[in-house]
């Protein structure tokens, strides 16, 4: 595996890392042994450098104890990632609040070392931030659990331009998480340069568009019944049907590279910086070696453009995008 720098801190992380989020809700039902052999398979093949991601939200709370089952006796092997700020009501999990109090953030650390089963977290992310709480405050108590030795290093998820520049002048951010890949692109606008001149790095959920990229979904009829992607707006109506047209010339490309849809895809990620690291998700072991052997892939400079020159996907990311670039 490759490795890749997190901006200005120390830490060196597989090109393409692993993320959790799937092995524990959203997308239909997990498979704990699964999830597990994935885990560890990756820690194997990443000679110390494997890039897990996870949050405390992701099963509320479940994602976190998984993952700690999983890389127990190996914790020097790998660089974990975990995340507070999305508050989920435990009366109703389809509730969800945002709490960036400089109180939560310790009591929410605290939890998620329990959980994870684990001394120190090396990224350590807002999920979200909240609008209620003003980011110096926020990131000045995520600053103190670096200063105790509980946090290595902090990151950021979804925050706008602004937010990020407030942020890394009270502490230095090691990485920004968005959503990023062929069909979400709107980052390219301001992000990026924003990014690159303060030296953070840019951990891109979703590289495979939620799994579309892979060319598997031709339908909501190919997912579970409780898949969150039922009501995301890129999956539904006139925006699949567009969407699918943008996966088909994916489709083509990709046989020219005698690769799958979804290699293409992360290889493309991959092509855009040195400092971008795509975190696809996946549960099974066939598609985490798949997602691995996309490092492999180079793109030529026609295979770019023709790749640039696809545009966006249709309809927002989420079905309420108030949350996001804030």
């Amino acid at each position: 595996m490759n490795t890749r720098k997190l901006g200005s801190s120390d830490l060196e992380v597989s090109a393409i890392g692993l993320g959790c989020m799937g092995m524990s809700e959203f997308y239909g039902p997990g498979d704990a042994d699964q999830s597990i052999a994935t885990i560890r398979r990756f820690i194997d093949v990443c000679d110390g450098t494997a890039f897990l991601d996870t949050a405390d939200m992701y099963g509320s709370g479940a994602n976190e104890e998984l993952v700690g089952e999983a890389i127990a006796g190996c914790r020097d092997e790998l660089v974990l990632a975990t995340k507070f700020g999305n508050v989920r009501d435990p009366g109703n999990p389809a509730a969800r609040g945002v709490n960036g109090r400089p109180e939560y953030v310790r009591a929410a650390c605290e939890a998620s070392l329990r959980r994870l089963q684990v001394d120190y977290i090396d990224l350590y992310y807002q999920h979200r931030v909240d609008p209620s709480v003003p980011i110096e405050e926020t990131v000045g108590a995520m600053s103190e659990l670096v200063d105790a030795g509980k946090v290595r290093f902090l990151g950021l998820s979804e925050a706008a331009p602004e937010t990020i520049r407030r942020a890394a002048a009270v502490h230095p951010i090691a990485a920004l998480q968005t959503e990023y890949s062929l069909w979400t692109r709107d980052i390219e606008a301001e992000h990026l340069a924003l990014l690159r001149e303060l030296g953070i790095s840019l951990v891109a959920y979703s590289p495979l568009g939620r799994g579309f990229l892979t060319g598997t979904i031709k339908s909501l009829d190919t997912l579970a019944p409780d898949d969150f992607r039922r009501a995301n707006p890129r999956f539904i109506g006139e925006n699949l049907e567009q969407n699918l047209k943008l996966v088909e010339r994916v489709t083509e490309l990709a046989r020219e590279h005698s690769c799958t849809p979804a290699q293409l895809a992360l290889a493309w990620v991959l092509s855009r910086g040195e400092d971008i690291v795509p975190i696809p998700g996946t549960k099974r072991l066939k598609y985490l070696e798949e997602n691995i052997e996309a490092t492999e892939i180079e793109l030529s400079a026609s295979d770019i453009a023709a790749l640039d020159s696809l545009g966006a996907a249709a309809g927002d990311r989420y079905p309420d995008m108030s949350g996001v670039n804030r």
